[in-house]
């Protein structure tokens, strides 16, 4: 049984690991910067968004089920509010977690330009 269990655990460990690298040193315009998702990452990320979240907060952001998530709607919400939501979602809402889906890096990237205006998915590159 400790053979099967250290088996199952060697990959999660792996994967573990990995996503820690990649959350702390990720590849942005050919420089190592703490905590940015990488260009891959992001281009994933505004996909989410724009389709997952969009789903509710409705494809341009602007409301629908869940509240607008545009720049003037997010202003009076600290990033760090926005973020949190992110991940942890709001109970006895609609609004889901998304932490263990997402790294707490990528939510507060996500947070950060839903505050500066997203971009759309032809603006990949940001």
């Amino acid at each position: 049984m400790a053979i099967s269990a250290s088996r199952g655990l060697a990959p999660a460990l792996l994967a573990a690991a990995m996503t820690l690298y990649w959350s702390v040193y990720t590849a942005e315009g050919g420089e190592l910067r703490a905590g940015v998702p990488a260009p891959a990452r992001q281009a994933e990320l505004v996909h989410m968004v724009r389709h997952d979240c969009g789903s509710c907060h409705g494809l341009t952001l602007a409301g629908g089920l869940g509240p607008a998530l545009l720049p003037a709607a997010l202003a009076i919400r600290p990033a760090e509010y926005v973020e949190q939501v992110i991940l942890d979602g709001r109970p006895g809402t609609a609004m889901p977690p998304w932490r263990g889906l997402i790294s707490e890096d990528d939510a507060r990237w996500i947070a950060r330009q839903l505050r500066d205006g997203f971009p759309n998915e032809a603006l990949r590159e940001r």
